[in-house]
């Protein structure tokens, strides 16, 4: 991307490193070629592909070896990211390369490329909901007995501590926590490989006898640490991402409550808490 190509705020002001090397461009073709390379791993139990071939491919599936610019170029000819990287990845494999992406569809790959990186980000933020909520309790317990104005529809009401308003802050994080888990425990699955339209027809046709198609799914999901829908159709049900956007949504929520509560609380009306400033901040 050129220096004076749009980018997204949420990426370079407010993304932290981490998140943005979970969803950057080249970390997503490594992810890629990290399925590829399960699925060709597992084909090799059953034949389908040679040891040298496997190594090969093993050889340059690194995020060293992405080349964004060669399979752009390749894209804009042929108008598929995909098959653009399947061919920029089989140039850099002259072995191996003809084996890569056997039997898959297109969302084969993307998709479980897709919920690996939803997962790895979800676990970064339950890692930090966790930090916050333990930064959040100190204040509970240190506040506690530190008597300040409770306000309904903005009116002075009753005394409240403000120990007890960081614990509304704690209890909601507490809930958006065990939300993310309950993503993490029941819904945050991949397609698997499925092939086209989800019945496998493509994997089963490869194997003949030598197994089954389930059993092969079952295997290359194993080695990307990943369980997969039973039932799919070319992508995993898109239920899912309604469920991450719902968890979210719900831990915005909770900051932004934290956030306009500290904004009211140092206008000058109400001037029980302040936000410090940096020696240099504007």
């Amino acid at each position: 991307m050129a220096e004076g190509d749009y980018r997204s705020p949420f990426a370079w002001r407010y993304g932290s490193p981490e998140m943005r090397k979970i969803f950057s461009e080249v970390n997503y073709r490594a992810t890629w070629r990290r399925i590829w390379v399960s699925l060709a791993e597992v084909q090799a139990e059953y034949g389908l592909v040679s040891r040298k071939e496997l190594d090969d491919l093993k050889s340059k599936m690194g995020a060293e070896h992405i080349d964004l610019e060669r399979a752009q170029e390749i894209e804009r000819e042929i108008r598929h990211d995909i098959m653009a990287e399947i061919r920029t990845y089989a140039e850099q494999c002259p072995l191996g390369g003809g084996k890569i992406h056997l039997g898959a569809t297109s969302m084969d790959v993307l998709d479980n490329a897709d919920v690996l990186r939803m997962k790895a980000a979800l676990d970064l933020i339950l890692t930090r909901l966790v930090n916050c909520l333990d930064s959040t309790v100190k204040n509970v317990m240190k506040y506690r007995d530190l008597v300040c104005m409770g306000w309904t529809h903005l009116q002075p009401a009753e005394p409240t501590t403000v120990g007890y308003r960081f614990a509304n802050y704690a209890q909601d994080l507490v809930m958006d926590i065990f939300n993310i888990q309950d993503l993490f425990r029941h819904f945050v699955k991949g397609k698997g490989v499925k092939g086209a339209v989800g019945t496998s027809a493509s994997y089963k046709r490869l194997l003949g006898e030598r197994g089954t198609a389930r059993d092969l799914e079952k295997r290359v999901m194993e080695k990307l640490g990943l369980e997969a829908y039973p039932i799919t159709t070319q992508t995993y049900p898109r239920k899912l991402d309604y469920l991450i956007l719902s968890a979210l949504s719900s831990v915005a929520q909770t900051t932004h409550r934290f956030g306009v509560d500290l904004r009211h609380l140092q206008s000058p009306v109400y001037g029980e808490l302040s936000e410090p400033i940096k020696k240099r901040q504007v």
